[in-house]
């Protein structure tokens, strides 16, 4: 799986119950790290969620600056499932990836008991059907008479996906568009035709999320979706184990104070994952030159600031 968007365990919000999962202002229980004592155990656990650039984004982050205070972080790559079960069971200490209010409700509903909610750090999550922005669609609505505009072709990605899924069930019913061939294929396919379009001058159609650094290296935007077939606009949380979070309260409080705003998320992904720059490799040094070259980020986020 690719994204934060496109795959998830189910899409019903069955975990919601009573908690207004959207109130959540990233790095709002956010403290002055240097006025708490570091942990006695210093060797942690986090997972990364397989392709999920997001949360290799973050865990990579926390990792480096966490490894500044003398930890040690081992970074375990998971599918969503698997990391869910694993930080419940405390075989992983923390994931920094729970989509809410709807993707990973029936994940967060699983494991409720055994894990703790540190916060959120990223509050514009969203699926979408996006197009080069000099393209004459403003709407997903459009696609169905411009559907020639944009050579009767709609661009998916994994098959398995959860964004799939709501594009053959409710994109497409919804707003008629049986007539546009469907790409389903893969996320580096699809980021590939994006920049072959890019390259060509040439309108494209695909399907697309936040947080994702297309949107940072491309010319890209989202089409509007007044149906809402897509859902509605989620938020990324944190969680930890609950023995964790007592076994490292430092680090538990280091996770809430950790923030990104949407563009300081899309050119850190793009400095990571896009091909002219780390193309996915040596992520550890990708997210040091990024901090370097954000020293305010660092200052901010030691002393709680990062919130808002």
């Amino acid at each position: 799986m690719s994204n934060s968007g496109g795959s998830s365990g189910d899409d019903s919000a069955s975990a919601a119950g009573d908690r207004d999962w959207t109130a959540c202002e990233p790095g709002s229980d956010s403290e002055d790290l240097d006025s708490l004592d570091p942990d006695d155990d210093k060797n942690v656990t986090f997972a990364v969620f397989n392709g999920w650039d997001e949360t290799y984004a973050s865990v990579y982050t926390l990792t480096n600056l966490l490894e500044r205070d003398g930890y040690t972080v081992d970074i375990q790559e998971l599918e969503a499932g698997p990391a869910y079960q694993a930080v419940s069971v405390g075989d992983i200490d923390f994931h920094t990836d729970m989509m809410m209010p709807t993707t990973h409700a029936s994940y967060y509903d699983s494991v409720k008991d055994d894990i703790d909610v540190l916060g959120c750090w990223y509050g514009a999550a969203q699926n979408t059907i996006a197009v080069n922005e000099d393209s004459p669609a403003q709407s997903i609505e459009d696609l169905k008479d411009m559907a020639d505009e944009y050579d009767n072709t709609l661009y998916g990605i994994e098959a398995g996906a959860g964004l799939t899924k709501a594009v053959k069930d409710n994109v497409i019913p919804d707003y008629g568009l049986e007539q546009l061939e469907y790409k389903i294929s893969s996320t580096p396919a699809m980021l590939a035709q994006v920049k072959k379009s890019t390259d060509a001058d040439q309108n494209i159609a695909v399907t697309l999320w936040h947080p994702h650094w297309a949107y940072n290296k491309f010319p890209m935007r989202d089409l509007e979706d007044p149906t809402n077939s897509l859902g509605e606009k989620e938020i990324l949380y944190n969680v930890g184990n609950k023995d964790s979070t007592e076994k490292f309260p430092y680090v538990a409080q280091a996770v809430k104070n950790f923030a990104m705003s949407e563009e300081q998320l899309a050119d850190l992904e793009a400095l990571m994952f896009s091909e002219d720059e780390y193309n996915g490799e040596n992520l550890e040094d990708a997210v040091a030159e990024w901090l370097d070259d954000n020293p305010d980020f660092v200052d901010d986020y030691r002393a709680g600031d990062l919130a808002g």
